[in-house]
């Protein structure tokens, strides 16, 4: 039987480990290799708890509480409804406080460009002379660092917001939430990505003094733009709308035109917000993340749901929220970002993965949608083919596809919604996120983008911390 085997060519089927294809490979044998792992990546313990919660009356609550979880993501229809300040109209917002990206830090433990961020929002805000100054500020406890998400906002990157800054405002029309995130300082030496010199304070200003109120009174004009008709306009145009936007943006920008034209400032000032606008595709970028945090926070807080309502990273740690387990954060160590670096920068001077901006792969688009856009691939790195794959590769951790914002080139399937615990547990398939890389020190900013997985011990923790208050 065996001579028999060996004398006429292999068809090999793989299981799990990769080096077995490789060797098949060199040996001009023909293999087809499955990317898979044991449930819980092998851990006994794992298995024993999704074992828990496959009992059959546990199982049917929570398909009964993830059903609902998913029917209010995709019956949110998030509005760009105004813009103000922060301190208008932020909750729990004050002088003193500066919000910041990911799940809870203290300033000692904060990577470099979060702290080049904070300082440089102490000069921005008055409440420092300088960046040496604003140091000593933000040690001495009379600054109180909290995380966006539990202030209904995001914040891309360091995710930095203070008092004055003007903030997007955007309201869930099905369920009335809010949600809140600041204006894209577009791509130059920038403040969330951790440089903090004259330049970026100017900047600030002039987005406080010109460019906030322009928009402000635009919006009041406006009345209210209809961000879930743009942002599938947008994927069907080419944008995957975390890190390539140039659909997104012009959408948004066309919306905008009229009535800022209408907002009666000086002509002057109102060519500097168009410029401002054209000088980067990222300016639409933070908008899809409030309207995702938008549709998500109305999914948060259901009895019994597996469903991840946010993913967020500091730049120290990766935090994971989960809908039946409101207002906890389950974490582990932040992950290194693998892809193309700017010129004159190699990957030990990038900082680790960092930002609010992840809020997007947990609604669905982002890392999720890089088959809606397949040019991103030369700033993230990776091929065409992998972009189409992460998308089919995400259906396996989700429990449906969004109706409303779909991808053409997989045949206008709905984007994946609702990553399950579970299921991540169970298939060890990690969410794929795309994102920029800013440097490991304060003051630089950004050099580099491509993609990071969160660690499996965020999904272990959320896993082990539902048995306990679910399977009494």
């Amino acid at each position: 039987m065996s001579a028999l085997l060996f004398s006429q060519p292999l068809q090999v089927i793989n299981l799990g480990i990769a080096l077995f294809v490789d060797d098949l490979r060199q040996q001009n044998t023909a293999v087809v290799d499955l990317d898979w792992m044991p449930p819980g990546q092998g851990d006994p313990r794992i298995v024993a708890l999704l074992d828990k919660l496959d009992s059959p009356a546990m199982a049917a609550k929570i398909a009964a509480a993830n059903q609902l979880a998913l029917s209010r993501i995709f019956a949110a229809h998030p509005l760009l409804a105004g813009f103000d300040q922060a301190i208008n109209v932020v909750p729990g917002m004050t002088k003193t406080t500066l919000l910041h990206a990911g799940p809870p830090i203290t300033w000692e433990k904060m990577c470099g460009a979060m702290r080049g961020a904070v300082t440089g929002a102490l000069v921005f805000e008055g409440l420092a002379r300088d960046v040496a100054e604003a140091e000593q500020v933000a040690a001495s406890g009379a600054i109180t660092f909290s995380p966006c998400h539990e202030h209904d906002c995001v914040g891309s990157m360091a995710g930095v917001t203070s008092a004055s800054m003007f903030m997007h405002i955007v309201e869930n029309r099905t369920f009335g939430n809010r949600a809140y995130t600041n204006l894209s300082e577009q791509m130059a030496r920038i403040l969330r990505m951790g440089a903090n010199d004259q330049s970026v304070i100017e900047r600030l200003n002039w987005m406080r003094d010109v460019l906030g109120p322009i928009l402000r009174d635009a919006l009041r004009l406006a009345g209210a733009i209809d961000l879930r008709l743009l942002l599938s306009q947008a994927l069907h145009m080419g944008d995957e709308c975390h890190n390539r936007n140039n659909a997104g943006t012009a959408l948004l920008s066309q919306a905008l035109t009229p009535w800022i034209i209408q907002t009666g400032y000086p002509v002057a000032q109102q060519r500097q917000v168009f410029e401002f606008i054209a000088s980067s595709d990222y300016f639409s970028g933070p908008t899809w993340m409030a309207m995702c945090k938008a549709a998500l926070d109305a999914a948060s807080g259901i009895a019994y749901s597996t469903i991840v309502t946010a993913m967020a990273r500091n730049g120290v740690a990766f935090g994971v929220r989960v809908s039946g387990l409101p207002d906890q954060w389950f974490t582990g160590p932040a992950g290194t970002v693998v892809g193309p670096m700017l010129a004159g920068y190699r990957p030990e001077d990038a900082g680790l993965d960092i930002g609010d901006s992840a809020i997007t792969e947990t609604y669905g688009i982002g890392g999720f949608a890089m088959a809606a856009a397949p040019a991103i691939v030369p700033l993230v790195g990776g091929t065409i083919e992998q972009a189409l794959a992460w998308s089919r590769k995400m259906a396996e951790i989700t429990r449906g596809e969004n109706p409303n914002i779909t991808i053409p080139l997989l045949g206008f399937r709905g984007i994946p919604s609702g990553i399950d615990i579970r299921l991540v547990a169970m298939t060890g398939i990690l969410p794929v996120i795309n994102t920029a890389i800013a440097h490991r020190l304060p003051g630089v900013g950004m050099i580099g983008a491509g993609i990071v997985h969160p660690p499996f011990a965020c999904f272990e923790q959320a896993l082990s911390q539902f048995c306990q208050h679910y399977c009494q």
